[in-house]
């Protein structure tokens, strides 16, 4: 070999280990991002669970429980071979005696072999069969060679049936490319933070006129009850004008007592179902608001109906 071919030999070597230590780099450098990208999904996920756990409280639904673990051990044996030991040649190369019971292949006590009657062929008169020889008239001459008595314990090699039919291997799993499944795992991260966020906007509306303002809200629940003690006034001066209730009665509970009624009522209500699941502090009530709309609405209800009565005489 002369100098240059050596030098050249050496140049070559040196581009392959260079061109080696590059894609090492490279796939050390893909393996920390790929790592990185696991733990910050690992974190995104476990903060998306304890925001869920978090839902779940305040709308007051536990955690399921776990499924329960299916015990681990040998399956039962099923199907008509089930309970049936395996039929092998022992070392003198004769089978051996079949179980008595069902499912044997011959009647108990026959003494027969689980070779049926109808396929032997005769062959030497030695009581062993020649395979397809015999059936063709030729004996002493054996279709198949002798196998020795420790190779006749080996069985067969077998494949894993698949779902498709029996016999056929199943179908390998093909690869799996880790940058792919890490984009399908941060795709549904991103769909379950939608979700998320939407069920949040959910939470902080509550179930009374959720698409209504604070506000509205409460003037609504508010004359909502001032109108309930409102009816109930009127059957009061219904009752009055029969001599059930006296007039003092009568005063005490349309200045007063129904007033009140509404008020507290209306209070109640907004605490109830006016109430957000999720919402920091406590929602406004508009105490004075509340206060002022009940106690001049039951007033003026009979304001109004001592005119209307009178307009009509």
């Amino acid at each position: 070999m002369s100098f240059e071919e050596y030098a050249a030999l050496a140049r070559q070597l040196a581009e392959q280990h260079r061109a080696g230590e590059q894609h090492a780099a490279a796939e050390s450098a893909r393996r920390r991002d790929l790592h990185a990208a696991v733990d910050y999904l690992h974190q995104r996920l476990t903060a998306q669970g304890q925001r869920l756990d978090q839902l779940g409280h305040a709308i007051g639904v536990d955690q399921p429980p776990a499924a329960p673990v299916p015990a681990s051990g040998p399956a039962p044996a099923s199907g008509p071979g089930a309970g049936q030991r395996a039929w092998t040649a022992d070392e003198t190369g004769a089978w051996p005696s079949p179980p008595s019971g069902a499912g044997s292949p011959s009647a108990p006590g026959s003494g027969s072999s689980p070779v049926s009657d109808a396929v032997r062929v005769p062959g030497t008169g030695d009581g062993a069969s020649d395979g397809a020889a015999g059936g063709s008239g030729r004996a002493g001459v054996g279709a198949y060679p002798q196998v020795p008595a420790a190779e006749g314990r080996l069985a067969l090699p077998t494949t894993t049936a698949s779902p498709a039919g029996a016999g056929v291997p199943a179908q390998r799993a093909a690869a799996v490319d880790p940058v792919v499944e890490l984009e399908l795992a941060r795709r549904m991260a991103d769909e379950a933070d939608r979700h998320g966020q939407q069920a949040e906007l959910l939470a902080q509306r509550p179930a009374l006129l959720p698409t209504w303002s604070p506000l509205a809200r409460a003037v609504a629940v508010y004359a909502g009850c001032g109108a309930a003690a409102g009816v109930v006034m009127l059957a009061l001066v219904l009752a009055s004008g029969v001599g059930i209730v006296d007039g003092f009665t009568l005063g005490a509970w349309i200045c007063a007592g129904l007033p009140a009624v509404a008020f507290f009522g209306g209070y109640l209500v907004l605490g109830r179902w006016g109430r957000p699941a999720m919402v920091a502090g406590t929602p406004p009530r508009y105490l004075p608001l509340g206060f002022l709309i009940c106690f001049l609405l039951v007033p003026m209800a009979y304001c109004a109906y001592l005119l209307l009565v009178r307009g009509l005489r």
